[in-house]
């Protein structure tokens, strides 16, 4: 299929960050339903913004786009509060809300007390729980991270019906993309990623699908995608590497699975630290160069970005979750809208 075909029939989200005040982000995420996207996401990774106060924003003056955190750290809520938070999403917006949890990062989690302790189990734990809470059961279970004792969903207005909440792990790691076909329903794959990253998260996914008796038909794929749209392509390359570089200066593991040198990471951590100050991400901007940046993500005219997205879709996304890079997204978002 050309590049247009694949842009059309396949669905498209919006990714919502911090960089725009939330009043703006819900009138984004209106137009982007008006144009025909399926999904929005509300990131949740720094210490910058929450995911559901956004998206309950949203959700009250939209009618049927899909609402995704992207995605709650599966630490800072216990397991009756993460259930009660998605439930009250649901009551707000019923059927449209996609509940993403993910391990968090280093070092922030340890800067707040976070211990980062086998991840993976404590994923499964949380996942498998958090379903039986969705399907309005009631729960026991006393494991290694999650431990309660006769809880249920307390919702008193409502059946006592399964809630149409279906859960998405944010994995990037080799082992949690194996794990989340066995507890999920979906993955949210990460942004500034190369095809051969791709690829290789294809055949895990595939593997952790056999497991269970699943295909990877059965598992929905999302995938955050970095977008830096412009009419002068080099402007909108130079606005991609700013974020590339300190991605690849914090999250070095991302850049060597995408086949990012080795050298070269070692090179930007030199010269980044974390909280990165400005001055540091603009000369370590300098050694990065643009091959780099258009390998993980889509940068250039509307024409370079649609190519790029669609390359993601070849490579196994089932709804590409742009980011976009612009003060103004707009743009982005119409030359993705349906």
């Amino acid at each position: 299929m050309s590049v247009n075909e694949i842009i059309e029939k396949t669905p498209m989200g919006l990714y919502l960050q911090d960089a725009h005040p939330i009043k703006d982000g819900v009138r984004f995420a209106q137009l982007a339903e008006e144009l025909g996207f399926d999904q929005v996401w509300q990131a949740e990774s720094r210490l910058a913004r929450e995911s559901t106060i956004p998206l309950a924003a949203i959700g009250q003056v939209t009618e049927k786009i899909k609402l995704g955190t992207g995605v709650v750290s599966m630490w800072t809520r216990n397991i009756g509060l993460m259930a009660a938070t998605f439930s009250t999403l649901n009551d707000l917006a019923r059927g449209r809300i996609l509940a993403g949890l993910g391990a968090w990062w280093e070092p922030l989690a340890s800067k707040v007390g976070v211990k980062r302790v086998k991840p993976l189990k404590a994923m499964r734990e949380m996942c498998t729980n958090l379903k039986k809470l969705f399907n309005m059961e009631n729960v026991t279970f006393h494991g290694e991270f999650v431990n309660i004792t006769d809880i249920e969903l307390d919702i008193v207005h409502a059946e006592r019906t399964p809630l149409p909440i279906p859960i998405y792990v944010g994995a990037t790691g080799e082992m949690m993309l194996k794990l989340t076909p066995q507890i999920a329903d979906g993955v949210l794959l990460n942004y500034l990623v190369s095809p051969k990253y791709n690829k290789r998260a294809m055949e895990l996914l595939k593997e952790g699908c056999a497991k269970v008796g699943k295909t990877i038909d059965d598992l929905d794929r999302p995938q955050l995608v970095v977008v830096s749209l412009d009419d002068d392509a080099d402007k909108a390359i130079e606005k991609a590497k700013e974020l590339v570089t300190q991605y690849f200066g914090q999250q070095p593991h991302i850049g060597k699975a995408s086949g990012v040198s080795q050298d070269l990471l070692d090179e930007i951590g030199k010269i980044l630290t974390w909280p990165a100050r400005p001055e540091q991400i603009k000369e370590a901007m300098k050694i990065v160069p643009d091959e780099v940046v258009q390998l993980v993500a889509a940068a250039g005219t509307e024409d370079d970005c649609r190519a790029k997205v669609a390359e993601f879709i070849r490579d196994g996304a089932t709804c590409p979750v742009m980011y976009p890079l612009a003060d103004d997204p707009t743009q982005m978002i119409r030359a993705f809208g349906k």
